[in-house]
């Protein structure tokens, strides 16, 4: 029985690792999913901004998934739409009045996109999809791994942003005097340009990990060197064809 309860609650907390993964990298709502762009591109200029962005969705994230998640049979079905907004609206409120009292300057750069956070596609998107079906023990990971995720997005186009811009990093300046900034990377354009880079750069590992080829042998990220890689959902299981099934069910 004891081994019995091992592997359940061993198989839980595996569950929920992929569950908070699958917000940093496989479904990163920004590069994968590709939703809540506006905001994300218009406050990029800075790391500063990027981060402060990102950890203030990921508060409002968190807390809506979580009283979402906490009241999801008793909201009626028909006007939940309503109550999300209210709930997302009350967080979001919280956040703007504390970056106005505890960080000003931070609160004044960002401006009117923290208010917009009430309407941003990803926490409606997570509150619908995830947290209106799911128990509280699943909503935190999602939401720590979807905040996160959008987070270390963000200051990465920063810090390219930033850095070629300005020639600074979080304010200071690190590239000689001589250097000339390149405005492009302070503009709308530059900010797309290296968004493109990043979806670019995270396409490609992905197609990398997927490719059996690629991997080491005997530990590789091919779905033929994992047990029962049918029910893995491997990605590469259509590379593996029918070796795989065979494979499979050689070691069932």
């Amino acid at each position: 029985m004891s081994e019995v309860s091992t592997a359940k609650q061993n198989g839980r907390l595996r569950s929920l690792f992929v569950i908070f993964t699958n917000g940093l990298i496989r479904e990163n709502p920004l590069l994968i999913l590709m939703i809540g762009l506006c905001s994300s591109l218009a406050v990029t200029t800075s790391v500063n901004n990027g981060i402060g962005m990102g950890l203030s969705m990921t508060f409002v994230l968190l807390m809506s998934e979580l009283v979402i998640s906490a009241f999801r049979k008793l909201i009626p079905d028909s006007i939940r739409i309503p109550i999300f907004i209210i709930v997302i609206a009350a967080f979001t409120t919280v956040i703007d009045y504390v970056l106005k009292a505890w960080f000003p300057g931070l609160s004044k750069a960002m401006g009117v996109f923290i208010q917009l956070i009430v309407v941003n596609c990803i926490i409606m998107g997570r509150v619908e999809g995830f947290a209106s079906k799911r128990p509280l023990l699943d909503v935190i990971p999602d939401a720590l791994g979807m905040g996160l995720g959008f987070t270390w997005v963000l200051a990465g186009i920063a810090l390219v942003r930033e850095l070629l811009g300005n020639g600074t990093i979080l304010n200071f300046q690190v590239l000689p005097s001589s250097y000339q900034p390149l405005l492009f990377f302070v503009l709308p354009p530059g900010g797309f340009f290296v968004f493109a880079l990043f979806i670019a750069l995270n396409s490609n590992i992905k197609s990398r990990l997927k490719d059996p080829s690629l991997a080491d042998e005997g530990e590789g990220f091919g779905c033929c060197k994992i047990d029962n890689c049918a029910a893995a959902n491997c990605g590469a299981a259509a590379e593996c064809g029918a070796g795989c099934g065979a494979d499979a069910g050689g070691k069932a």
